[in-house]
């Protein structure tokens, strides 16, 4: 994303016609992938846009570069408008980007409030985050956060091996916290998809 697009979201945002996106989550996912398409792979981007589904309206006027750029913006405004919690949790959550995910997981975890140790908090939110997928790990792209098996065992985030009911209870906790924290985003997210007239609308 070139700086240019970046320096003024709202005022860029008033220059195009609305493009409208399918929902908030679609909104979400569309804009997080723009902040990993390079200047390489923007080519292969553009394939994707235009065989993907049109519903007509403002996003048929727009070409493969304009619905790009104008996903670039939007990642720029929810960028300045999001706190920094509700940012993190959607890149942590969403993002395309290994390096912007793994930032982000890292830094929401000193946000998490549990009595549970800190070893048991950093492992609880990571793989709340990053949960754990069917398949061999070695036919994984490298592109893709991975955890290694045993991160997952429940076991090795309590080195004093306390109580099933007792780490269970800190897990549920913890994850009700990240839960609590994406939601709050996606509303955030919706407000300003909503004001800015970007958000499909059912009648």
């Amino acid at each position: 994303m070139s700086n240019a697009l970046a320096a003024q979201p709202r005022r860029m945002l008033a220059d195009f016609q609305p493009i409208v996106y399918q929902g908030v989550m679609a909104a979400i996912v569309r804009v997080l992938a723009a902040d990993s398409t390079s200047n390489a792979t923007r080519q292969s981007w553009q394939k994707l846009i235009d065989s993907g589904p049109r519903t007509g309206g403002f996003r048929a006027l727009l070409s493969a570069r304009d619905q790009f750029d104008y996903d670039c913006i939007l990642h720029a405004l929810l960028h300045r408008e999001l706190t920094p919690a509700h940012w993190d949790v959607l890149v942590g959550k969403f993002s395309t980007h290994k390096a912007n995910r793994v930032s982000a997981i890292a830094r929401t975890i000193p946000r998490i409030s549990s009595p549970a140790p800190a070893l048991f908090i950093y492992k609880a939110t990571t793989v709340w985050f990053i949960p754990k997928m069917k398949g061999k790990q070695g036919k994984r792209s490298t592109d893709v956060a991975v955890l290694p098996d045993e991160f997952y065992d429940v076991n090795t985030w309590d080195t004093e091996a306390r109580p099933d009911s007792t780490r269970s209870r800190w897990r549920r906790g913890i994850h009700k916290c990240l839960e609590a924290l994406e939601e709050g985003a996606v509303i955030h997210v919706t407000e300003i998809l909503e004001r800015e007239q970007l958000i499909e609308r059912i009648d």
